[in-house]
C-alpha cells in the first residue's frame, strides 16, 4: 500500500466501464454470490495493516471505515462504491489532507454471523480502495440479540495495525464505525480465537474502546433509519458524546468524515498535527454540518 495516488479521472471512467452506477450490489459485490468472504479480508493470521509514509504519501493520515453489513446496513457499501467513495476521498483530499490511507472493515455480529469481521488493507490509491471495498462480502447476517460487533473494530485498530503517524509523529489516527444498533457489549477469548486464530483474554467494550482511544480518534456514525436505530443512538451517545454523530440520510457519510479529518487538519495548523495520547474524546466540533 501507499505507493499510488488517487485518480480521480481514472476512477471516473473505470466507473463507467465496470458500471457501478447501474449495477446492482450483487453484481458488484461478488462474494455475495458465493456466499463466503474473500480469502484476502479474512482477518484468521493477521499480525499487522500497516500504514506506511512513502515518497508518494510522506504523511499519511490512516483512516479505519468500519461498515456494518448486516441486513439493515448492507445498502451502504453499495452506495459508497456507487458515489460516495470519490466524494470521501476528493472531500479530503481537497481539503488538505493529501496523504489519506484508509482501510475497510465489514463488520457483523460475533454471535452468530459466519464472517463477524473482514479487513482490507490500508490504501491511498483509486483503483486498490474500490478493490477492497468491492471484495467485502455483504452478509447481511445480525440477529435479534440487541447489538452488532463494532467493538471488533476497537479490537483491530487497538492491537492489529500499526502506522508512522503514531509511531513516527505521535499523530493519532481515525476510526469511524457506522451502524443502525448498540454495541456488543463482551468479546470474548474465544470468540476472538476463531476470528483471529489466537486470543486467550476476554475483553468488555469499555476496555476496547480505551485501547483504541490510544492511537486513534474514535467515532460512531448512527444511522437514524428506524425507531430501533434512534434508541440505539442515545446508547451511542452516553458512550461516545461528542463523538457519536447522527445522520438521517446514510448518503451524508462521506461528508461528516471529511468534515471532522479536514477540521481537524486546519484545527492543527499543519497536517493532522501532534495529537496528544490522552486527548481521547474531543472532537473540536460544536456540532456536524452536512455539506
Amino acid at each position: 500500500m501507499g505507493g499510488t495516488r488517487y485518480d480521480f479521472g481514472a476512477r471516473e471512467d473505470r466507473a463507467k466501464k465496470v458500471g457501478y452506477a447501474s449495477k446492482s450490489a450483487s453484481e458488484i459485490f461478488t462474494q455475495n454470490a458465493l456466499r463466503m468472504a474473500h480469502e484476502s479480508m479474512n482477518p484468521n493470521g493477521v499480525v499487522f495493516r500497516e500504514a506506511r509514509d512513502s515518497e508518494v504519501h510522506p504523511n499519511t493520515v490512516p483512516i479505519i471505515l468500519g461498515l456494518d453489513v448486516t441486513g439493515s446496513m448492507g445498502h451502504i457499501p453499495h452506495e459508497l462504491i456507487k458515489e460516495g467513495l470519490p466524494k470521501l476521498m476528493g472531500g479530503i483530499i481537497q481539503g488538505g489532507v493529501p496523504d489519506p490511507a484508509l482501510l475497510f472493515l465489514g463488520i457483523g455480529d460475533h454471535e452468530c454471523d459466519r464472517y463477524p469481521l473482514q479487513v482490507g488493507q490500508f490504501e491511498s490509491g483509486d483503483e486498490e480502495l474500490d478493490m477492497w471495498l468491492t471484495r467485502t462480502y455483504i452478509e447481511g447476517g445480525g440477529g435479534g440479540n440487541a447489538g452488532e460487533s463494532y467493538l471488533l473494530a476497537w479490537y483491530f485498530a487497538a492491537f492489529h495495525t500499526k502506522t508512522d503517524a503514531f509511531e513516527k509523529r505521535g499523530q493519532k489516527g481515525l476510526l469511524f464505525t457506522v451502524g443502525d444498533e448498540p454495541g456488543l457489549k463482551t468479546l470474548p477469548a474465544s470468540a476472538i480465537k476463531e476470528i483471529m486464530g489466537q486470543g486467550q483474554q476476554t475483553y468488555t467494550h469499555l476496555e476496547l474502546l480505551a485501547e483504541a482511544q490510544k492511537r486513534y480518534d474514535v467515532y460512531h456514525i448512527s444511522v437514524l433509519h428506524s425507531g430501533q436505530a434512534i434508541n440505539a443512538d442515545v446508547e451511542w451517545k452516553e458512550l461516545l458524546g461528542q463523538n457519536c454523530l447522527s445522520i438521517e440520510d446514510h448518503r451524508e457519510i462521506p461528508n461528516v468524515i471529511k468534515k471532522i479529518i479536514c477540521d481537524k487538519h486546519k484545527n492543527s495548523g499543519s497536517g493532522l498535527g501532534t495529537i496528544p495520547v490522552s486527548d481521547t474524546n474531543d472532537t473540536g466540533l460544536d456540532s456536524i454540518e452536512m455539506l
